[in-house]
């Protein structure tokens, strides 16, 4: 992948950033992976909007991915590198030499015609996919599962990658991007690398038509809105009446922590570094 800056010859080129899509060899999907998807406009069942600022954007079909690489030991060559609208990662297309497809999320430097392996006994290397166990201390690991053969649930997003720091007492103490180490079982898998598209952060939209292509509305500020709508509302002018930044339903923002208590905290060693 690599940014490609334009000349400042409207307002909307002067700051815009984007890929080139060098790393994407195919330009369309296989047909047997695809899913149509439905969207809801940040409604629930009633109608009513629970997500706001979203709605409209191009249509998109799912690409079905293989979280689980439950094929042990059936050998896979790479056939393409493609473009996923609904992750900013990119994918793969596998086809192992019984005849099946699968798509993956590709890590980075992973090439057409690489041979890949989910297997115990298969080596270190991007694409193969091993249980903690295995996995050598300090490897850079990505689509990590919580449960053994649950699927692959942590480390899936464009340029993320954990570490395996240690091995103790069945668990495997893993560092989490977010600065966070978690003891994951030793028989759950991992995939060695680091997921691709590592300079997605780096991309700018420019306008703001191109955030409706992909399904994001305007955001309006919360003391704009009447008192009705937002917690934070109404007032005269520009006053904002002291009062605390908060969510529609009342929730502070700022600081203010909501993670609730829940039954995996046990496994967490160390909370995830401060900003």
């Amino acid at each position: 992948m690599t940014l490609v800056p334009y000349k400042p010859t409207s307002p909307a080129r002067r700051f815009m950033i984007r890929d080139d899509f060098s790393d994407v060899t195919a330009s369309k999907p296989c047909k047997k992976l695809l899913r149509g998807r439905r969207r809801k406009g940040g409604r629930n069942n009633t109608g009513r909007i629970t997500a706001p600022r979203r709605g409209g954007g191009h249509r998109m079909l799912l690409r079905v991915i293989d979280f689980r690489r439950d094929k042990i030991g059936v050998p896979a060559i790479v056939k393409s590198i493609e473009y996923d609208p609904n992750r900013s990662a990119r994918i793969a297309l596998l086809a192992y030499v019984d005849g099946e497809k699968r798509y993956i999320v590709a890590p980075d430097g992973l090439k057409v015609g690489d041979r890949i392996l989910s297997s115990s006994h298969a080596d270190v290397k991007p694409g193969n996919c091993l249980p903690l166990q295995v996995i050598p201390p300090g490897t850079m690991i990505h689509a990590i599962e919580m449960q053994p053969r649950a699927g692959a649930r942590l480390v899936r997003s464009a340029g993320a990658a954990a570490q395996l720091m240690a091995k103790e007492g069945g668990y495997g103490h893993v560092r989490l991007p977010s600065g966070e180490i978690r003891m994951i079982p030793l028989g759950c898998r991992a995939v060695i690398g680091q997921v691709s598209n590592i300079e997605h952060t780096s991309i700018v939209w420019g306008k703001a038509g191109r955030m409706r292509w992909v399904g994001k509305r305007p955001r309006v500020r919360a003391v704009a809105m009447n008192p009705v709508d937002h917690p934070m509302g109404g007032g005269e002018g520009r006053s904002k009446g002291g009062r605390h930044p908060c969510s529609r339903k009342g929730v502070p923002a700022k600081g203010y922590k909501t993670r609730g208590k829940k039954s995996s905290d046990r496994f967490i060693v160390k909370r995830r570094s401060k900003k």
